[in-house]
């Protein structure tokens, strides 16, 4: 696979894996540990080097995974995990990115993933009670001392951004960006491409709509961050199928699937951005991998932008007091 860089050339494979899922979020976790393992082993062998973990995933139990599958490969992969949640009785229970607790949260993640240096620490989610300036400060004291190689920010606001970025430049802004959420597009993309910062957008398959599998007749299981999410409701699911539909025509004309053809949609967009999907399933993972092989020509890109354009898609990508938490 080939690579790209993101900001403060920091290098990567072209598509990363989100390892988030491994733990919890999409029904209940898998059960053997040691299979978990052997996906993100296989990631690698794929040529996928760039992985996506952070300590409130669990909580806690992702970046051990991540530790223990990465461990023997440590010089082959870069790794990023977050800080900015206060963790309490095994649940997140607000938001904490006060200088301290980054230090605190640096030196237990360096433990957990079994790394002297975290590649990649971003803020998980931007904290008003603690400003953006103070943040990027703490973090570059991390750098300085070796414990941080780069600095990210998840979610942020273009102006957050900026901000920050004037403090301790800033490798990667991670936001979910799809076929179907183009939040970023207005104002947090060109502000990247203006400071030479990467993209990296998770759910970039929709959270598994986009591939096709999910329909107005899926019943998730206990445990799925879909059935909490207005989107994947049966009657918005139903209205956004036209959408899936679409992209699996051009798909099948290009003798891709829909999930690949919406991952080199977004790998077209621009050469500094690097997805992130998640899966736990090996086939999964090398169907996505073969996404990075596709090209689409001009005409194709822009027939894609039409048809998303002239669906659109209903339901918001959080519940209300998620969506109050991003785009700070």
């Amino acid at each position: 696979m080939h690579t790209r860089t993101l900001g403060q050339g920091l290098q990567v494979s072209a598509l990363g894996l989100g390892c988030m899922g491994m733990s919890e979020s999409y029904g209940p976790n898998p059960g053997d540990r040691q299979a978990m393992v052997g996906v993100l082993r296989d990631a690698v062998e794929r040529g996928i080097t760039f992985f996506d973990t952070a300590e409130v995933y669990g909580p806690f139990v992702n970046e051990e995974l991540v530790g223990e599958a990465l461990e023997p490969l440590r010089d082959e992969v870069v790794i990023a995990t977050k800080f900015g949640w206060r963790i309490e009785d095994g649940r997140s229970v607000g938001l904490d990115s006060t200088p301290e607790h980054i230090r605190r949260v640096a030196d237990d993640s360096l433990r957990r993933l079994r790394v002297e240096t975290l590649d990649l620490f971003y803020q998980h989610r931007v904290d008003p009670a603690v400003p953006i300036e103070d943040v990027a400060g703490t973090v570059g004291e991390l750098v300085q001392a070796g414990k941080v190689r780069h600095f990210g920010l998840s979610e942020a606001a273009a102006g957050t951004i900026r901000a920050a970025h004037a403090v301790h430049p800033v490798t990667a802004v991670q936001s979910e960006y799809s076929l179907w959420t183009r939040d970023p597009e207005p104002e947090v993309l060109p502000t990247l491409a203006e400071l030479g910062i990467g993209f990296v957008p998770f759910s970039p398959l929709g959270r598994g709509f986009l591939t096709g599998d999910v329909g107005s007749s899926t019943r998730f299981a206990e445990g799925d961050i879909r059935a909490t999410i207005p989107r994947f409701k049966a009657e918005n699911r139903a209205a956004n199928q036209a959408l899936v539909d679409n992209v699996a025509g051009l798909a099948a004309a290009k003798g891709a699937t829909p999930g690949q053809l919406a991952l080199a949609w977004l790998l077209a967009q621009q050469p500094w951005i690097v997805p992130i999907p998640g899966t736990r399933r090996r086939e999964r993972l090398a169907e996505n991998a073969a996404a990075t092989t596709i090209a689409l020509s001009a005409d194709e890109l822009a027939e894609l932008n039409s048809v998303a354009s002239r669906i659109g898609v209903q339901g918001d990508r959080y519940d209300r007091d998620h969506l109050g938490l991003v785009g700070r």
